[in-house]
């Protein structure tokens, strides 16, 4: 008995050792970097992952994003943080060609890089990150074009708030390989400002009546569409698909203007890359494989398990 005791107790103090160890973690600086200019409520939940998580960790990161969306504002932020010799950088490839340079001189200073949301897989390992983490988007796009292949959808209308973005217009590009029809001038360049993409969605529909579906790559450009489609009666009657959630697409789901959006866990993406540095940083360990978030189908069938996370989780 008195050998067991001493086993439990010797456990006890190894676990609360380990335990304290992880709380006096040296606090390590982090920064994570995005292309979404501050108009875009997107990645409010990006944010709050980041809270949440620094917390968890007992780490430092900050979110920084050029504020109105300029790729070279967004390189050289990039520039700044590996200037400041950070514990590790978190950054989605928005343009490959844009932030190839500032990254890999990053990766070459020894800072660890982790990419996340936009770029894909073989774009990370080129350059030299750790490990990407998202939503492979082309295969998103073509899972959202094969349902509307099934619901009869022959043409649509893809409305493009940031067309500079390429992972954008994989999206665009998968939805009309899984209609099974070629992407052309279905593919609007709305911009960001919601008047304007409400008027160029209008536009559209008025001078193409047979479209038979639109598709938005989120909240900056399905917002502003939800209301020109019930501007113009069409709510219900044209099929309606969007990437990402808020509050006014999920009400638009449950009112039946939306027919699905598609959900790439943004909470995972602010959260993962800071668990994976913190471990990398700490102890040395990484996952072997890149990690995807999504695609998740959110529809009238499961919006009430994800409503309240909307905006925050979700």
């Amino acid at each position: 008995m008195k050998k067991i005791l001493q086993s439990l107790a010797l456990g006890a103090l190894l676990a609360t050792t380990a335990f304290a160890g992880i709380a006096n973690a040296d606090g390590e600086k982090f920064v994570w970097i995005s292309h979404g200019p501050d108009s875009d409520s997107w990645f409010n939940v990006i944010k709050n992952a980041i809270k949440v998580t620094n917390e968890q960790m007992g780490v430092t990161t900050e979110y920084r994003n050029p504020p109105s969306g300029d790729l070279a504002d967004m390189a050289r932020l990039v520039q700044q943080s590996s200037a400041a010799s950070v514990d590790g950088i978190i950054v989605t490839i928005a343009d490959f060609n844009v932030l190839e340079g500032p990254i890999k001189d990053a990766v070459a200073k020894g800072i660890p890089v982790v990419t996340v949301n936009s770029g894909t897989v073989e774009e990370s390992q080129k350059l030299g990150a750790l490990m990407h983490v998202g939503q492979p988007e082309y295969e998103a796009g073509l899972g959202a074009g094969k349902r509307a292949k099934e619901a009869g959808i022959k043409s649509f209308l893809c409305v493009n708030h940031y067309i500079t973005n390429p992972a954008s217009v994989e999206r665009c590009r998968g939805f009309a390989e899984g209609i099974g029809v070629e992407l052309g001038n279905q593919m609007v360049d709305s911009g960001i400002d919601p008047s304007e993409v409400q008027n160029k969605v209008k536009a559209y529909l008025t001078a193409n009546p047979d479209t038979g579906a639109i598709l938005t790559l989120g909240p900056n450009s399905a917002e502003p569409s939800i209301r020109a489609v019930k501007e113009m009666g069409l709510d219900g009657d044209i099929y309606f698909g969007t990437f990402d959630l808020s509050a006014e697409i999920s009400a638009a789901i449950k009112d039946g203007t939306i027919n699905f959006a598609i959900d790439q866990q943004p909470f995972l993406q602010g959260s993962i890359p800071i668990q994976v540095l913190t471990n990398y940083v700490r102890y040395g360990v990484t996952p072997s494989n890149s990690i995807f978030t999504g695609p998740g189908f959110v529809t009238k069938d499961n919006i009430a398990l994800v409503e309240s996370l909307a905006g925050q989780y979700r």
